[in-house]
């Protein structure tokens, strides 16, 4: 059994091998984590779930569970294929299998007409998914990445000329985050703009946020940074010194 990420696709990935058949018979159910397959958690906005299987053809299994706003909107996709290609597929709000190939389509309305079956695979938004999301998430708010900041007008200019002063903060988790500017350490509220929190792509998070003033001599401007992986705040100044050093 081992973790790594899948920078790919945001996603920590429990791995425990397996081989069964026949094909598709490999489910996420009690029988076959007792057998031991394959299963991965993404513990961010999905739990996934990947199933190998099959001896001889290959035959693979990859679920999803999707949460918005917490567990106020959970849903359960599954995804079977035969060497390779996706066969037939299963999303809870649908509530039945769908054919996407042929070869799939003897499956798809066979199972959906086994009603204990169906019933069993409808009940995955709560065995599989919120039954994790307690779990997972736990985990996943264990973790913490300190952001990185940094401070630089957006055009280089002498002073008592409009200018937009842009606070960069980058490469942190979890998203949570509370960025704001200060002149002369009194916080400045009217004129910040934000670019909002930008996923990575690697777990990561990145912002932007951007105070229109324009800068006089003796002014100190702070970006003040709070965030969950420090014990205190981080913050970053600028002034007209260094405005000399950009110019």
């Amino acid at each position: 059994m081992s973790f790594y990420r899948d920078y790919f696709s945001d996603t920590l990935i429990l791995i425990i091998l397996c081989s069964r058949s026949p094909c598709f018979s490999c489910d996420i159910s009690g029988s076959c984590i007792i057998n031991s397959c394959v299963v991965g958690f993404c513990p961010s906005l999905s739990l996934n779930f990947m199933l190998l299987e099959g001896r001889g053809d290959v035959c693979f299994s990859f679920c999803k569970c999707h949460f918005s706003n917490g567990m106020e909107q959970v849903r359960f996709l599954a995804r079977y294929t035969y060497n390779a290609q996706e066969d037939v597929h299963l999303d809870s709000d649908v509530g039945e299998f769908t054919a996407v190939t042929e070869l799939g389509r003897p499956d798809a309305e066979s199972w959906n007409l086994q009603k204990d079956f169906m019933e069993q695979k409808r009940a995955k938004v709560d065995t599989v998914c919120r039954s994790n999301y307690w779990g997972i998430g736990s985990f996943t708010r264990q973790q913490r990445v300190a952001p990185t900041v940094t401070v630089y007008p957006a055009k280089t200019q002498p002073l008592q000329h409009h200018n937009l002063l842009v606070c960069s903060v980058n490469g942190f988790y979890p998203g949570h985050i509370e960025v704001r500017w200060f002149r002369n350490s009194q916080e400045e509220e009217a004129e910040v703009v934000s670019t909002g929190l930008i996923p990575n792509g690697d777990w990561t998070f990145q912002t932007m946020v951007m105070l229109e003033t324009v800068p006089q001599s003796g002014e100190v401007y702070t970006c003040h940074v709070e965030h969950p992986s420090r014990t205190s705040p981080l913050t970053v100044e600028w002034s007209e010194k260094l405005l000399g050093e950009e110019i």
